[in-house]
């Protein structure tokens, strides 16, 4: 899996370029990568996919696999 990792502000986040590849199950890969001991560790996973009202849009999953709401 090609990832980029970021963080700002005390928060980390592994984005994932989504426009032309899907993940399936985002919640179970959340869990999983989020690990600080078994994955690549982080307060979860963004997915960057296409909008049909801008240029992109995102999907936020926590580290327990929730999505989140922004």
């Amino acid at each position: 899996m090609e990832f980029t990792k970021m963080e700002s502000l005390g928060n980390d986040y592994i984005y994932f370029n989504c426009l032309d590849n899907e993940i399936e199950s985002p919640e179970k890969h959340s869990i999983k990568l989020s690990n600080r001991h078994f994955g690549v560790g982080g307060d979860g996973i963004i997915l960057i996919i296409r909008s049909d009202k801008a240029d992109f849009r995102r999907r936020m999953f926590n580290a327990d696999g929730s999505e989140g709401q922004m």
